[in-house]
């Protein structure tokens, strides 16, 4: 019962905030997310980035241990992805974005943070960074046939990933007002963006059911099963090992919508849409299983 009752803990605040996102947005369909997504880009998930990885314990062999972690399971997802896609006649380049990228930052940071606290923010954040440098590199890429240094300059999460890192390697102590402010940016970002994610869902649409069906199942059932598949291997074990657990059971990351809609055409962004949408609602059945099995095996 206990477990129970930790779960519900866990998942209630997650899954009430993107149900308040999703009312406001069915309520109004004219609310302007821009606020948010250019708070989010520019401020708030740099700042996020910087606390949960400075300030939660996290040394800079862990930081780089899960981080490789992350990659060596992207890449064995974007495999998987890609075979998916061709057996469906999709583009398995333009639309491989949302079978390889999940919602790690969005959802995964908070949902570690209520299962595991501050020690698993950390360790979710590590694996987040992963996905936000794939986002603008990777990501831009598959969407636009060709990989653009000026948009990765001028990307605000980046520079939280450098500063962490510096921080990290010469084992400085982050000042006080620092830490307090992004403390308060951190927490500010969480809300704001599991609530527009909720918004999200109320405007994307689906092309397929079937095919979204299919692909949202590949990205929500397969991807949990590589993680598990990838901490046996290596026999990891406690908080970190649910951690990576967690973060590999997430739904396709809307910023694959965001990317795609500046960069492909409108067919590939529409089937991405669906994806996203399709994978999101399917993850509020998987990810209390996922979780239920992380805090049973891994603490």
């Amino acid at each position: 019962m206990e477990l129970y009752l930790k779960l519900i803990d866990v998942l209630f605040p997650v899954f009430f905030i993107i149900g308040v996102g999703y009312y406001i947005g069915k309520r109004d369909r004219k609310f302007d997310t821009k606020f948010i997504t250019d708070f989010a880009g520019t401020i708030g998930t740099p700042a996020m980035i910087f606390y949960t990885i400075t300030t939660t314990g996290v040394t800079l062999e862990i930081f780089i241990e899960y981080f490789l972690y992350a990659v060596i399971i992207l890449s064995a997802f974007a495999f998987i992805g890609f075979i998916f896609l061709i057996l469906l006649k999709k583009d398995p380049i333009a639309e491989l974005p949302p079978m390889f990228l999940p919602n790690t930052g969005n959802m995964g940071v908070p949902i570690c943070l209520f299962a595991y606290g501050t020690a698993g923010l950390g360790v979710a954040s590590a694996i987040a960074s992963v996905i936000i440098l794939f986002h603008f590199t990777i990501g831009i890429l598959l969407a636009s046939k060709k990989f653009s240094l000026e948009v990765l300059v001028k990307n605000g999460p980046i520079y939280g990933i450098i500063l962490s890192l510096f921080f990290l390697y010469f084992d400085w102590d982050v000042p006080g007002f620092l830490e307090n402010t992004t403390f308060l940016l951190t927490y500010t970002t969480i809300f704001l963006v599991l609530m527009s994610l909720g918004v999200a869902l109320t405007r994307l649409k689906v092309v397929s059911w079937t095919h979204a069906a299919i692909l949202g199942s590949v990205r929500v059932i397969l991807g949990p099963i590589i993680g598990f598949s990838l901490i046996k291997f290596l026999d990891l074990s406690g908080f970190m090992a649910g951690v990576l657990l967690i973060q590999s059971a997430m739904p396709s990351a809307v910023l694959t919508y965001l990317v795609g809609s500046m960069y492909s055409k409108k067919r590939a962004v529409d089937n991405i849409a669906s994806v996203i949408v399709s994978s999101t609602l399917m993850s509020f059945i998987t990810i209390p299983v996922v979780v239920y099995l992380s805090l049973r095996f891994f603490n």
